[in-house]
């Protein structure tokens, strides 16, 4: 049996204490109601322009080529379609179901082969630093919506999206950021080796490889197959984008009403299974990070529980169904959790039948 049930988890929002708040803290261990900031941090938070001009060069080089293909000007092959797609959905993997479920939160533990394949996929996706992405993930999760959070969704859309990155970091996201345990990942050697390398790593893995394939198998022009990378390249950002503002706005929260996030299912579908985002919120620690099943819109627990009949992964974390009913009942918004189990529903009619 692959999978152990946590049954038990805290969900009270706590004051920190003088010492908690110089101990540092793991999303594995602390509660999944977002941790107040003991006071309001005020600072500043310069622009910085290169990321500026270069993210919206990328967007409009993807723009230009995206027209470029709708009217005919570019003629790429079926094989490069194919092989691109299949690159960002594959690389996409490495995001969800390696850096987020398996490093960040600990859901799930990985044999070495299948750490270094996740890892792999990871920088084929060319995104940054291991340890820096983990950090600000365990961030979000223990700072979420406030001025610690790196990409606070409560100052609006386009910040939680991207604007974050057009910017200096805010000083509490600085300062709460260090509280944060990272011993484990400092202790990875898988993470230690991939981060010393991660740059010519991710750029043979995320730009210069995929752009010869298509030219050396396919016949691909280098015009196109460069244009197929850009445009692989800035989809899968703005499919990772879409967790952190879309999921933060818009859907319901049939498990939690008292933060942001959301079940989005459009969110879901593009961002391999990460948009039911209220729940993750709530269970930060279920490897599924949905109450559905694997083949439903979540193809990242497909993955993982398939490595684990395989006995590549091992002791996937989820919560009982008694303690998924008690949370959304409790703290729900009363909605249905849309492909989960709709607990309200079900114990209304229970109600009525034991009448």
């Amino acid at each position: 049996m692959y999978s152990s049930v946590v049954t038990q988890q805290q969900y009270e929002v706590k004051e920190i204490s003088a010492e908690a708040k110089e101990k540092p803290t793991t999303t594995t261990e602390c509660d999944s109601e977002p941790t107040p900031l003991p006071c309001d941090e005020e600072g500043t938070q310069p622009i910085i322009w290169r990321n500026v001009i270069g993210i919206a060069l990328l967007h409009i080089l993807t723009i230009r080529a995206f027209y470029h293909v709708i009217t005919g000007y570019e003629q790429a092959t079926l094989a490069t379609w194919i092989f691109t797609s299949s690159w960002g959905i594959i690389s996409g993997i490495g995001i969800t179901a390696g850096l987020h479920r398996l490093w960040a939160h600990r859901s799930y533990s990985a044999k070495l082969p299948l750490r270094i394949f996740l890892a792999t996929l990871y920088c084929m996706a060319g995104q940054t630093h291991f340890y820096k992405w983990i950090r600000d993930h365990r961030t979000h999760h223990k700072f979420t919506e406030t001025k610690a959070d790196p990409h606070d969704a409560n100052r609006g859309f386009f910040f939680s999206h991207v604007g974050w990155l057009m910017m200096k970091r805010h000083p509490a996201v600085i300062k709460y950021g260090k509280k944060i345990d990272m011993s484990d990942i400092e202790a990875d050697p898988v993470i230690r080796f991939f981060d010393k390398y991660y740059e010519l790593i991710m750029l043979s893995l995320a730009f210069v490889i995929p752009t010869l394939i298509p030219v050396y198998c396919f016949g691909e022009t280098y015009y196109v197959a460069i244009h197929a990378v850009i445009i692989r390249y800035v989809f899968l950002l703005n499919q990772t984008f879409l967790v952190n503002s879309f999921a933060h706005m818009w859907g319901n929260r049939p498990y939690n009403r008292n933060v942001k996030p959301t079940d989005n299912a459009v969110v879901s579908f593009f961002a391999l299974g990460e948009g039911w985002h209220n729940y993750h919120h709530a269970f930060p620690w279920d490897y599924k990070a949905a109450e559905l099943p694997g083949w439903m819109l979540n193809p990242s627990t497909a993955f993982i529980q398939l490595m684990a009949l395989v006995g590549l992964a091992y002791d996937l974390k989820t919560p009982s169904k008694d303690l998924i009913e008690r949370v959304s009942l409790n703290k729900g918004d009363g909605t249905s959790s849309f492909w989960g189990r709709d607990h309200h529903r079900q114990r209304d009619a229970e109600m009525k039948k034991d009448r």
